[in-house]
């Protein structure tokens, strides 16, 4: 079994877009990392590597897997692992992490991080996909909590004790994603503050900070939606800085996936993640 030990240092990073590049390499504090998608480093070569292999030298690199579908029923994917090994071969990162949920069935791969429900069986089929990664790359892995829209009536453990259990069996990681948790939270009705209190916060390795978008569902009640597409809302800075003062320092990652900004809309979020540590660090 690995035993999780944090790599990256406790400081703001980003999401890596190539628009930014030049940017990055001209402009980059207070970005003290960066992270990629796996999935788009998987190549052969060409200019995504070459500049991603010019950014490591001056950056620790994360490495966010999207495609392992950890909690999938079947077995994983070996192709797949082993070109993330390749991967993580070449590009040694600090880090590596992927979701708690499932993408596969079959032969069939679905475009989205789907949920499960919280049993013994899949808490065993997980810790079995979670040893295999690690055994594959020589390394623990990180395992970030959802964003959930619905709760399973057969789930028996609650979800910060579940991923408790995981990181327990396998010596993994956890990755926090804030934004994740005050989503659920909004949706299935619990209180945030509760489900870090009882989050394993000295596993955390990464936190995670994104954008979301506001819905009703179909009685006009409140849905959240984890978009990933905006700047972060304030009521999950205020989470943030309730998570550091119990956790201490971490790095934090500022995630902005689809309509992209220009660098310095980025760069503003990265500023107000420091201003967050600096809050704990004094």
């Amino acid at each position: 079994m690995y035993d999780f030990e944090p790599n990256l240092p406790p400081l703001p990073g980003v999401g890596y877009k190539p628009q930014h590049y030049r940017d990055i390499l001209e402009e980059a504090a207070p970005v003290g990392w960066l992270e990629v998608h796996a999935e788009n480093y998987m190549g052969a070569g060409g200019r995504p590597l070459a500049q991603m292999r010019a950014l490591s030298e001056r950056f620790p690199i994360s490495v966010h897997g999207v495609g392992l579908s950890i909690g999938g029923a079947g077995r994983l994917d070996p192709e797949h692992l082993a070109r993330l090994k390749h991967l993580v071969g070449w590009l040694n990162p600090a880090s590596f992490s992927e979701h708690l949920a499932w993408s596969t069935h079959d032969s069939h791969f679905f475009n989205d991080l789907l949920p499960l429900p919280y049993t013994d069986a899949t808490l065993a089929r997980i810790c079995d996909h979670i040893d295999e990664v690690q055994d594959v790359l020589q390394r623990p892995m990180l395992l970030e909590n959802p964003s959930s829209y619905l709760a399973f009536a057969e789930s028996t453990w609650e979800e910060p004790a579940f991923l408790r259990e995981i990181a327990r069996r396998t010596g993994c990681g956890l990755l926090l994603d804030v934004n994740n948790v005050f989503v659920s939270a909004v949706n299935l009705g619990f209180s945030p503050q509760n489900y870090i209190d009882a989050y394993d916060l000295d596993r955390v390795g990464e936190i995670h900070l994104g954008g979301h978008d506001e819905d009703e569902d179909d009685h006009g009640a409140p849905l959240l939606i984890d978009s990933h597409g905006r700047e972060v809302a304030d009521p999950v800075w205020a989470l943030l800085d309730y998570v550091l003062e119990r956790s201490g320092p971490k790095p934090i990652l500022i995630e902005w996936d689809t309509d992209v900004p220009d660098w310095p809309v980025l760069r503003e979020e990265a500023v107000r993640a420091d201003r967050a540590l600096a809050g704990v660090l004094v």
